[in-house]
């Protein structure tokens, strides 16, 4: 079972990255850095929408927009860590 709860935070922890990417992804995007018009960087940004959109979309609903600034990753990195740490002090020793 640990190596089932080792395998969750495994998850969490990389989703917690492609968040972050994504997040770095739409500022580059936003401020013209990168080609929006190149076919890999459009693939990457799909992929990186289709990954993170199920988890933001339901935040995005319950928090208000601060002037264009979007708080939804930042949420759901919190979440994230809030849900490992219940894992690791509550669930990890309970389990054998």
């Amino acid at each position: 079972m640990r190596a089932i709860l080792d395998v969750v935070l495994l998850v969490l922890n990389l989703y917690t990255w492609v968040i972050i990417a994504s997040a770095i992804f739409s500022w580059l995007y936003a401020f013209n850095v990168i080609n929006p018009r190149n076919q890999v960087v459009e693939v990457i940004g799909r992929a990186l929408y289709q990954l993170t959109e199920p988890v933001l979309r339901p935040i995005r609903r319950f928090i208000p927009a601060f002037g264009g600034l979007d708080i939804s990753p930042i949420i759901a990195i919190l979440a994230i860590f809030l849900l490992q740490r219940i894992i690791v002090y509550y669930l990890y020793p309970v389990v054998i």
